[in-house]
């Protein structure tokens, strides 16, 4: 069992709690994940044990959010997926808790503090509903080492897209 800490972006929450599967492999591609976390198309949670989940600074600017699974559906048939909870002051995504699995929690990894381990391998789900720019299938499979920065280049969009020809 391992414990972990994790916080929002602006520091007016945080929150701790176990975990015995900390590896973050899955990457989720649907268009709850997608919309709801940013980021590269996709999410990466991992599990803990709702339980021993605490929140150490910050409960009052603590809100959740529960996405319609099935928007096309009329309203009688529509059903609402797991409780996304959110920093209200920075808008940092957290964790997300299913009433289906009341045990667990699902902490999203970037907002894990703590070092989380490598995965050896990476799952990606829900790729129907992936969007091509996003699409590991669709995606070259290695990074030319020269696009790729430890830290923010002196690089802008505007100049990658008109290196690459890419400019509207």
């Amino acid at each position: 069992m391992k414990q972990l800490k994790g916080s929002c972006h602006c520091g007016a929450v945080e929150f701790e709690f176990k975990t015995p599967a900390p590896v973050p492999f899955m990457r989720c591609y649907c268009s709850i994940c997608r919309k709801t976390s940013g980021g590269g198309g996709y999410t990466v949670n991992i599990m803990g044990m709702s339980d021993t989940l605490t929140i150490v600074r910050g409960k009052e600017n603590l809100k959740s959010y529960r996405a319609i699974k099935n928007k096309e559906a009329p309203e009688k048939d529509q059903v609402l997926c797991q409780n996304r909870y959110f920093c209200t002051t920075c808008a940092s995504y957290l964790w997300a808790h299913c009433d289906d699995y009341p045990q667990w929690i699902y902490p999203y990894a970037s907002a894990i503090d703590s070092e989380l381990p490598v995965p050896q391998k990476t799952t990606s789900i829900m790729l129907e509903s992936a969007k091509k720019w996003a699409n590991p299938r669709e995606l070259p499979s290695e990074a030319d080492a020269t696009d790729t920065f430890d830290v923010y280049p002196d690089y802008s969009l505007e100049q990658w897209h008109k290196d690459h020809g890419q400019l509207c």
